[in-house]
């Protein structure tokens, strides 16, 4: 089959490089343009694009869709199909209507829940304890199209944002191989979502993964791993940043939210609804990784102290 890929970042290759594999003829990849990357600004390929070089693909970084550019390469091309996983740009009509076969999307997630850009991230910060991969014809709106096939995934109880990325990549590419053996075999009735069960996934910022102590417990440990390892869950301990890696559900405590009920054994905080959460490893602002007892060994924080107060 003649495709025309569309992805940018790591959990995209997956599928790029499975389609490949099956023998699809992947004609062309559009990737986002190159962004400056780190300290020093060094304009950096995207992933997908890395992956499409070393298999020779031409690649295309148009900076927009909509100037009729993209359109006429992607008519002269003329592929049976377009695949899109992660590409992060919106695609006009006249795009969705190119391929025969339409324009296939991989999902993150049991759409119609977490429509958007990060419902990896946002099932875990929600607590939710199944999540999954979509394939969906594309239509104008944001994961809004006609779901083709669905797997559920569960999600683990200590599983990180990150972790849980390299596992649905690989799961999404196999099910994006299947839906497009099915589609050319004419097996899949596309159905229609459901509204009533819609949910959105915004992009995250970095201001999100502000930790409130005056959550649960449960809500931190979860925003903790849904936040991990981009942003990094954080608070402010005597006006310094400092980044959760990992941490765990305490005991029962009768103290206010905020307040550190443990130096001992590592910081321990008191949460709403009488909870707690262990921190257990912990980067301060300017400093490497360590365990939260490390921490407190250069900065000596006491019992009953208020994260929270005077910007403590």
């Amino acid at each position: 089959m003649k495709i025309v890929f569309m992805g940018t970042p790591d959990y995209a290759v997956s599928t790029l490089e499975k389609l490949i594999e099956k023998g699809h003829e992947v004609s062309a990849v559009f990737a986002q343009p190159d962004k400056p990357v780190g300290r020093k600004h060094i304009l950096t390929p995207p992933p997908v694009k890395v992956c499409a070089q070393k298999h020779n693909i031409p690649v295309y970084q148009p900076n927009t869709l909509k100037d009729g550019t993209a359109f006429n390469i992607l008519k002269e091309i003329s592929p049976d199909a377009i695949v899109v996983v992660a590409y992060g740009k919106i695609l006009p009509k006249e795009i969705l209507e190119i391929a025969p076969l339409g324009c296939i999307n991989g999902h993150a997630s049991l759409l119609p829940k977490y429509r958007g850009s990060a419902p990896i991230q946002w099932a875990i910060i929600k607590g939710e304890k199944v999540t999954g991969i979509t394939t969906m014809l594309m239509d104008e709106g944001i994961d809004t199209g006609d779901i083709l096939e669905q797997v559920e995934v569960c999600i683990g109880e200590t599983e990180t944002a990150e972790e849980l990325f390299d596992r649905l990549a690989d799961i999404s590419a196999d099910l994006m191989v299947s839906t497009l053996e099915k589609l050319k075999n004419g097996q899949l009735t596309p159905k229609k979502q459901p509204e009533e069960n819609a949910s959105y996934a915004p992009i995250i910022k970095k201001e999100m993964a502000l930790i409130d102590f005056n959550k649960t417990a449960e809500e931190i440990y979860n925003a903790v791993r849904g936040f991990y390892s981009w942003p990094v869950a954080y608070f402010f301990l005597k006006n310094k940043r400092v980044k959760i890696i990992s941490c765990a559900k305490g005991e029962k405590t009768d103290k206010p939210a905020g307040t550190v009920i443990d130096t001992k054994n590592g910081l321990t905080v008191a949460c709403k609804n009488g909870t707690s959460i262990k921190l257990l490893t912990v980067q301060p602002e300017g400093s490497k990784a360590m365990t939260s007892k490390q921490m407190l060994c250069g900065d000596q924080v006491d019992l009953g102290f208020v994260i929270g107060e005077n910007n403590g």
